[in-house]
C-alpha cells in the first residue's frame, strides 16, 4: 500500500532511519515517517517492532546511525531533549511520566521551566482541555489514578506549546473506560492544533481516530495509509489487528 499524497506542510520527517541501543544491533532498519501540520499519526505493530524506539529516535534518546529526523525542514537528528523541547517537540513516555512527590501545579510548572513567564496563559489553555485538573492543582500527583496521571503528563507536555506531541502508548495499563478517555483527550489535543504522533498497542482504536497510520514490523514500515484504509485492509487485519487490540 502506498502512502497518501502529502497535501499539508510537513512538521516531522523521519527519513530512512537506522537506530539502536547496542553497538551493531539496529532496532529500526530504514524507518520513514511524515507528519503534516495538524495531523494525528498512529503507529502500530507487534511487540518488538520498534514503535517506541521510533519515538525515542525523534526525541534524541536513541543512537541514530544513519538517516535523518527533521522538524519543519531543520535537521534535529540526535539533538538533546532540552533543545528539542525548546524547539517545540513534546514527549510523553509510557512510564514514569509524572513527578509523584510534586503537586499537579508543580508538575505543570516543571513543564514550563524554560518559559515560566507564560505560565498563566498556558495554564488557561491546558485547563481548557483538562478542566478537572484546574480544580485539583494542589493535589499531589502520586495520589492520582493511572488515567489521572496520564492527564497530568499530557498537560505538562502541552505547557510549552509544542508543535508536535509524541505519545508512547497513552492507553497502556488503563481500564477500558480510562482507555477511551485517553483516546478522546488525544483527539482533543490534536483538534486544538497540535500535531500528534502516537504509538499504540490498541491498534484498532488507534486507527479509528488517526488521520494516517504506519504499521511497523522488524523496524520497517510494513504498511501505511489513512486510518480507515488500514482498518479495511484484509492483510493488515489478518497480520496485525487480530492480535493487537480489539
Amino acid at each position: 500500500m502506498t502512502a497518501p499524497t502529502a497535501t499539508g506542510t510537513p512538521v516531522v520527517v523521519v527519513d530512512d532511519v537506522h537506530a539502536g541501543y547496542l553497538p551493531g544491533v539496529n532496532i529500526l532498519n530504514g524507518c520513514s515517517l511524515v507528519a503534516e501540520q495538524g495531523e494525528l499519526i498512529g503507529i502500530i505493530g507487534p511487540n518488538g517492532a520498534g514503535k517506541s524506539t521510533l519515538l525515542k529516535a525523534i526525541f534524541g534518546q536513541v543512537n541514530v546511525r544513519s538517516g535523518t529526523v527533521s522538524l519543519e525542514g531543520d535537521d534535529i537528528t540526535g539533538l538533546r531533549a532540552n533543545k528539542l523541547v525548546a524547539r517545540g517537540v513534546g514527549f510523553i513516555p509510557q512510564n514514569n511520566n509524572v513527578f509523584p512527590s510534586l503537586t499537579i501545579e508543580e508538575n505543570l510548572q516543571m513543564g514550563l521551566y524554560q518559559r515560566p513567564s507564560a505560565y498563566k496563559e498556558r495554564l488557561e489553555f491546558v485547563t481548557g482541555i483538562f478542566s478537572e485538573l484546574g480544580k485539583r492543582l494542589k493535589q499531589r500527583a502520586g495520589s492520582l489514578s493511572g488515567g489521572e496521571r496520564q492527564m497530568v503528563a499530557m498537560s505538562r507536555a502541552l505547557m510549552m506549546d509544542p508543535k508536535v506531541l509524541l505519545l508512547d502508548e497513552p492507553s497502556a495499563g488503563l481500564s477500558p473506560v480510562r482507555q477511551d478517555e485517553a483516546f478522546i483527550r488525544v483527539s482533543e489535543i490534536n483538534k486544538a492544533g497540535v500535531t500528534c504522533i502516537m504509538v499504540e498497542q490498541n491498534a484498532r482504536r488507534c486507527l479509528q481516530i488517526c488521520d494516517r497510520g504506519y504499521v511497523l514490523d522488524q523496524g520497517r514500515d510494513a504498511y501505511t495509509g489513512t486510518g480507515r484504509e488500514l482498518l479495511n485492509d484484509p492483510k493488515v487485519t489478518e497480520l496485525y489487528l487480530g492480535t493487537l487490540g480489539t
